[in-house]
């Protein structure tokens, strides 16, 4: 325990010194101090976490999405459990996490995650170890990670009629053509931004984005911005788009496989995660709509049944866990999408619509949906 609190007294002395704004060196004074009590008492530090997946501790809310409810079940990690050591920061390696995340972000620059995992991959193991320990923290602080000075790494791509200043004084022009613009990994940094584009579409795949540039279809139709995650979004993508949404207020549609990994994606954008419901209101665009692939489409463009997927078990099984999320019961035009998809045990890919023609997506199907209104 003497070791421990020298490491704790050494931890504080040091935030104290740095700059921090004032709500997070709170947040993390009032943690050490819990700590420091617990140790002058003689007894074993415990961290108490919300539990970020439990759907108990979620509530949804047509204006946010899913959010967190306040008074949220509860873990506690305990120093003295063989169960909670490596939740507390592997005991037997002598660190708990949180002093060594203190100690990492404990400093005026910005970090990323890949960053803190390679100080002691020992240590950590992996990264999703840190990615998971970090966001522990910004839930337990109540404090968005960028403000810990964590930056995860970035994925996302952007295209299209947008201009802005990165936190360096980078100018970016994101004009349409065969390569696009990664997502900055600081997006609260950037300014200046500058677009006259009538609608944002967010696709799914990297591979259909890559098409849609080719195909320049970002100036054909109308002025736009186009991004993609490349699948599931990492957290700079999904602050991107909704610092986009902040901004211009223009439509956002998402373009996504018309599967129930698709939808999944489609919905983080939307509604969030689970996982990161602490920080829905940065994250999450209610307003966004679903353009395609459409399940009724399928039927409607008379696609192929031999260009078709069968549904595997694990679809069924992410189908059905969708369809009982309470934002469905709000979406009786998704319902019926996912109910045509459930009846038909088919999925899709976006590339279906090459078997219409190589160009169908850009010179037929998307300036027919979004002349029409054919987005829910």
């Amino acid at each position: 325990m003497n070791k421990t609190q020298t490491i704790f007294n050494h931890m504080n002395c040091i935030i104290n010194l740095l700059s921090f704004s004032s709500e997070v060196l709170e947040a993390i004074e009032n943690v050490i101090l819990d700590v420091l009590t617990s140790l002058a008492q003689k007894k074993a530090p415990v961290l108490t976490l919300a539990n970020r997946s439990d759907w108990r501790n979620i509530e949804f809310k047509d204006s946010v999405g899913l959010q967190m409810i306040p008074c949220s079940t509860t873990k506690k990690i305990r120093s003295d459990c063989p169960k909670s050591a490596p939740k507390f920061g592997k005991l037997k390696k002598s660190k708990s996490r949180i002093l060594h995340l203190f100690f990492l972000v404990s400093y005026t620059q910005f970090y990323l995650y890949r960053d803190i995992y390679y100080t002691d991959t020992l240590l950590f193991g992996s990264q999703s170890v840190v990615d998971n320990i970090i966001d522990d923290i910004s839930c337990m602080l109540k404090i968005p990670r960028r403000s810990l000075h964590i930056l995860s790494t970035t994925k996302g791509s952007v295209a299209g009629n947008l201009s802005y200043t990165e936190e360096d004084g980078t100018k970016v022009n994101c004009t349409c053509s065969a390569t696009a613009v990664t997502v900055p990994s600081n997006v609260e940094g950037i300014k200046n931004l500058i677009s006259h584009a009538k609608f944002m579409l967010i696709v799914e795949k990297d591979a259909t984005f890559q098409r849609l540039l080719d195909d320049d279809f970002c100036n054909k139709l109308t002025p736009c911005i186009m991004i993609t995650g490349r699948g599931v979004p990492d957290l700079n993508t999904r602050l991107l788009v909704r610092k986009l949404w902040d901004t211009f207020q223009i439509p956002i549609f998402t373009l996504m496989d018309a599967d129930p990994h698709g939808i999944e994606i489609m919905c983080i954008y939307k509604y969030g995660s689970v996982s990161m419901s602490f920080e829905a209101h940065h994250l999450t665009v209610p307003s966004i709509k679903w353009l395609g692939l459409l399940p009724s489409d399928l039927e409607r463009l008379n696609i192929c049944k031999d260009a078709l997927i069968p549904l595997t078990k694990q679809d069924q099984n992410k189908l059905a866990s969708i369809q009982k999320r309470p934002y469905i019961a709000h979406q009786p035009m998704w319902k019926r999408e996912l109910e045509i998809m459930a009846a038909s045990k088919m999925k899709a890919e976006i590339q279906v619509l090459t078997s219409l023609s190589s160009d169908y997506l850009s010179r037929v199907y998307l300036p027919n949906k979004l002349q029409f209104g054919g987005w829910i």
